[in-house]
């Protein structure tokens, strides 16, 4: 690939430090600049510009943007209009990195960093060298050439763009989100799928994504699919998962997928089941704190309402307070708010801005109190005076966290510190 400069790098986050770290290895008479949004941009090496001058795209040879600047804006189209080659980390690597190696890509509205971090483990565990890159693990420029397989956890915001074909593409769910990055649910959908468009030599869909018929139908002829597993090992892997530290049915369906990837990938039998016994729950991915003989379950990663449903039924049977709420993204409550009426949920705390209209679903559908709060803490507050209802308190937002914070990771941590700020001293993590 050839990288005409200067180059501006468009976000000033994880990747573009990534990627501002290799341009100076690989090509270090290029001339780089760095903008954002925000207006704050700083990295080592290049020189920051405002996004007003960065529209200016005609002094620029090559951008390469960041997952999470729409590639959908109108400097990027101007750019292309331009000739102004627009790319990505990801590109990079695989432009640079990608040949001789096995590559697995994984993507799904949720679940896929559960089920690549498997895949990783699992592969590593059988003595196959392998990286973990993308949104877990480290950027795939960080990857370079440190392994002779490398599995990506790759956003709608990456699978979007992507210029190269994976050896094996891995679809875990599909259900509407990221609608506004897009323009659109159907631009979503077709980003989300481009992935396997793009010809991988196997696909692994997982059991949700495998009933929707745009999944069905992007897979190319000659794209075929990686072997089923036969019903005695996916029984045992289930009872393995069951009795490991993932929680909840889906995940489960996710240590079933990634067994079948893994094992299209070279893994071995036993690979297969110490990776599941060495997985540690991510953070904010149903993470479990205990203050007391209280459960706080930090699910801020859930930034829809079918996320938000998962993570009530890896919960049944507890009594629940659950907070929900965040960032507008027209999302229907509908069937969450039913389903609050058939489980245990004791309590439902709303939070801006999507708050008001979940609660007014809940009224209409469940016999649940319902308390309208304006911050997290003022939920937490509103809980602990309450504390006797419930033994289990869930963050699983159902939207994302951008009216009041700047990510999921941020709403998560907050969560914990106010769990043991109004509800005890002692606590352990598991």
């Amino acid at each position: 690939m050839q990288i005409d400069g200067p180059v501006l790098l468009y976000g000033a986050g994880r990747e573009a430090r990534s990627t501002a770290q290799f341009l100076r290895r690989a090509y270090p008479h290029l001339e780089v600049f760095v903008t954002s949004d925000d207006g704050h941009a700083h990295i080592e090496g290049a020189t920051s510009i405002p996004p007003d001058v960065a529209a200016d795209v005609t002094r620029f040879g090559t951008i390469v943007k960041s997952p999470g600047v729409s590639l959908y804006k109108p400097v990027f189209e101007a750019a292309r209009a331009a000739g102004v080659k627009v790319t990505s980390n990801l590109n990079l690597w695989g432009a640079h990195f990608r040949e001789g190696r096995t590559v697995v890509a994984i993507s799904g509205t949720k679940g896929k960093s559960t089920t690549a971090t498997l895949v990783h483990l699992m592969l590593a565990h059988s003595g196959v060298d392998v990286v973990l890159a993308g949104n877990v693990g480290i950027p795939p420029l960080d990857a370079a050439d440190t392994a002779k397989t490398v599995v990506l956890e790759l956003s709608s915001y990456q699978t979007a763009d992507i210029d190269f074909a994976p050896d094996i593409a891995a679809i875990s769910n599909l259900f509407p989100e990221h609608v506004d990055w897009h323009g659109g649910l159907d631009a979503y959908y077709r980003d989300k799928l481009n992935l396997i468009a793009k010809g991988p030599r196997l696909v692994a869909i997982g059991p949700q994504a495998a009933t929707v018929e745009k999944v069905r139908r992007v897979i190319p002829a000659e794209t075929a699919h990686v072997s089923e597993l036969d019903i005695e090992l996916g029984d045992e892997i289930l009872m393995a998962a069951m009795n490991s530290r993932l929680k909840g049915a889906h995940n489960h369906d996710n240590a079933r997928l990634a067994a079948a990837i893994a094992l299209a990938a070279g893994a071995t039998r036993e690979g297969i089941f110490a990776g599941i016994k060495a997985f540690v729950p991510l953070p904010h991915r149903l993470e479990e704190l205990h203050v007391g003989d209280l459960l706080f379950v930090d699910d801020s990663i859930s930034t829809t309402p079918e996320a938000t449903k998962v993570a009530l039924a890896a919960y049944k049977g507890r009594k629940i307070a659950l907070i929900a709420g965040g960032h507008e993204r027209q999302q229907d409550y509908t069937d969450l708010a039913n389903l609050m009426g058939l489980t245990s949920v004791v309590m439902l705390c709303s939070l801006p801005a999507t708050g008001p209209r979940l609660a007014s679903a809940v009224r209409d559908n469940a016999p649940i109190p319902v308390a309208e709060c304006s911050t997290l803490e003022e939920a937490m507050q509103a809980l602990a005076n309450v504390s006797h209802i419930f033994d289990t308190v869930i963050l699983s937002p159902g939207a994302p966290s951008y009216n009041q914070f700047r990510n999921f990771e941020e709403r998560g941590e907050v969560f914990k510190a106010l769990a043991k700020k109004y509800f005890g001293n002692e606590s352990s993590a598991r």
